[in-house]
């Protein structure tokens, strides 16, 4: 057994000597990704030049105006190193495509697409979000990093209708009746809610373009680009000329032009499930396009990633989701993942244990080769699994310890608040990010290093979301995960809730006589004897990993 202050200066020789040692890389894994989503409005301000736009002046309801969060913003926080040290290797962006001038007021008060789900214009980014350029720096940049990128894809629908948004065409859109849910058609072929206009995704006939966005393309003098661009879509496709198959021309761009790693499609379940399939085409298609044009920026041979949301799909319905008069399979041909609705309820009802078993069993067994996408809170789920913030480190315990993909919500890491006075709806979700609180109080910089010493290590380990789970003892509760993929296989082990001071751990099922194994969560490396590691800690948990002496780790 090595003591404390033998394992700092063995530490500090072996981290020093590392600087000269051969690079290990850990691969990426999108089931086991850990993922950061937030509201591009809402997340950091890096250009106050462009926070006013197309006169949106009218004063808004309380957060439900644009705040001035934009591309710049977050390309300043993956360069200061933020999202590497909370350990986040993919990030997910609302929305960035140019949104209705105007607002509405729906007894809320005025409301501007500050959020990027109301589309006007698909082929352009809202300058209140940035440029092409500012969009080409941050997937530069995070790259650079071993960060993915994914964006927001909105087929569904265009945005409401205003005085300054007019509606487009009958045979675009659909305005005359609100879906009920109570059936398939009555989810699908319907708006979803009153003034948003319905995209006629089920048709197949030729349509032109809107005179509205024809008349903005000439005065902004690339309407001939733009034509040009899509005679040469549907004719390398052969599709018709339909109204889905535009939309999903507009969104493709943004794959072969800027070399985005992923889409989190919008209101899939509102949509006939056959146009994801052709939708998952297309972005197939763009993303290998632009491997093949720009080998150099290629990060590996990772498929495009296609998450959807099928809202109030549940982990329990395995592959498929229950219209009640219709079952559809949403992972088959379509997507990669699925965002997991029901992973906050079984939070809130299951211990760890239950929790990492179960869904350890389903994502090695029906789900195997597919994912799913867990979140404890998010931008319009008006339930959260801790409103308050009253967990903190429990929500990070069972986000980035479950098997899954987790999803980090802008603030989750820094108990940004989720109860505004004088918010109406899912305004109370969309704050600003709280900076101020990061940068000066105390137990939040706490919260902050918990979530980041967890994020670090799954970041590192693809065991930890994408392996099998195994527990090894009950009380106290320590677990293994395995991940194995060809010639490279991952094992950690993980204690929670275990006591502080001195923790003596059977590893022998995983780690062998002699190796060198460091706690992540306390920074201590001690040597496994006989099946055994010592770890004495003030702390209630233990990340433990193979400490390699001759081998530095590179995030891939």
């Amino acid at each position: 057994m090595i003591s404390n202050c033998e394992n700092k200066r063995n530490s500090e020789k072996e981290v020093s000597n590392s600087k000269e040692s051969s690079v290990i890389k850990t691969p990426f894994i999108w089931e086991g990704a850990n993922l950061y989503f937030l509201l591009t409005d809402r997340f950091n301000n890096g250009d106050t030049s462009n926070d006013v736009n197309f006169d949106r002046t009218r004063t808004p309801g309380k957060l439900r105006g644009f705040k001035g969060g934009d591309i710049k913003g977050v390309t300043q926080k993956v360069k200061e190193g933020y999202f590497t040290d909370l350990g986040i290797n993919a990030i997910w962006m609302t929305p960035i495509v140019e949104q209705i001038h105007g607002g509405t007021d729906e007894g809320t008060g005025v409301t501007y697409g500050f959020h990027g789900y109301w589309a006007k214009d698909w082929t352009r980014i809202d300058p209140n979000y940035g440029t092409k350029e500012d969009l080409h720096q941050l997937v530069k940049e995070a790259h650079a990093k071993g960060i993915r990128v994914v964006l927001d894809a909105v087929i569904n629908h265009t945005g409401p209708v205003t005085e300054k948004d007019t509606v487009w065409p009958d045979d675009w859109v659909r305005t005359d009746k609100q879906c009920s849910y109570d059936n398939y058609e009555n989810t699908v072929s319907c708006t979803l809610v009153a003034n948003l206009p319905d995209i006629k995704t089920e048709s197949n006939e030729n349509v032109k373009l809107p005179p509205q966005l024809v008349e903005k393309w000439k005065a902004e003098g690339r309407y001939e680009k733009e034509v040009k661009e899509l005679d040469s879509f549907f004719e390398r496709t052969g599709h018709p000329r339909a109204p889905r198959f535009y939309i999903i021309k507009w969104l493709t761009d943004y794959i072969t032009e800027f070399g985005i790693d992923g889409y989190r499609a919008d209101t899939v379940k509102h949509t006939e499930e056959f146009v994801w399939e052709e939708f998952k085409t297309e972005c197939d298609f763009a993303f290998s396009e632009y491997k093949k044009n720009n080998p150099k920026k290629v990060l590996d041979d990772n498929d495009f990633y296609l998450v959807g949301e099928v809202y109030n799909y549940g982990i329990s319905g395995g592959k498929f989701f229950d219209f009640g008069d219709k079952k559809v399979n949403y992972y088959d041909d379509k997507f990669t993942s699925q965002i997991n609705f029901e992973f906050k309820w079984n939070s809130k009802e299951s211990n760890y244990e239950d929790l990492f078993k179960r869904y350890s069993g389903i994502l090695n067994g029906e789900l195997k080769e597919f994912g799913i996408l867990n979140y404890l809170s998010s931008h319009d789920d008006g339930s959260p699994f801790d409103p308050e913030r009253e967990k903190p480190l429990e929500t990070a315990n069972k986000l980035l310890l479950s098997p899954g993909t987790s999803q980090v919500y802008y603030g989750d890491e820094s108990s940004r608040s989720l109860i505004i006075e004088d918010t109406q709806g899912d305004a109370t979700l969309r704050s600003f990010m709280n900076w101020e609180s990061i940068a000066k109080d105390k137990e939040t910089k706490e919260v902050l290093s918990h979530w980041q010493k967890l994020g670090q290590f799954r970041a590192k380990h693809p065991a930890v979301g994408a392996g099998v789970h195994h527990m090894i003892t009950d009380q106290p509760y320590y677990f293994y995960r395995s991940y194995q993929k060809d010639d490279y296989k991952d094992l950690v082990v993980i204690g929670l809730g275990v006591n502080k001071g001195a923790k003596s751990i059977d590893v022998s099922k995983i780690f062998k006589d002699g190796e060198m194994i460091r706690d992540a969560y306390s920074n201590q490396v001690v040597s496994v004897d006989n099946g055994r590691v010592i770890i004495d800690s003030d702390f209630d948990i233990v990340l433990l990993e193979k400490f390699l002496v001759t081998a530095k780790l590179v995030l891939d």
